[in-house]
């Protein structure tokens, strides 16, 4: 296993009135990716995949993969 930086993104999970989001935030904790879903199970889900996604990928593979911009 090769040693490489961690990745800074984190990940939200909010409710808004009926709607659920999931927001990648970068390292200052602001929001470079939003996400609504209309349940929590596809809410849960989504934000599971992208937290797997930050520990498993470089930054620079992440944003590819998400299309987060610098």
């Amino acid at each position: 296993m090769d040693a490489r930086e961690p990745n800074s993104y984190g990940v939200a999970l909010t409710k808004t009135g009926d709607t659920w989001r999931v927001s990648i935030l970068d390292f200052a904790g602001q929001p470079v990716s939003d996400r609504p879903f209309a349940s929590e199970e596809q809410a849960a889900t989504y934000a599971s995949s992208v937290r797997q996604h930050i520990n498993w990928l470089s930054e620079e593979r992440f944003c590819d993969y998400y299309r987060i911009e610098d």
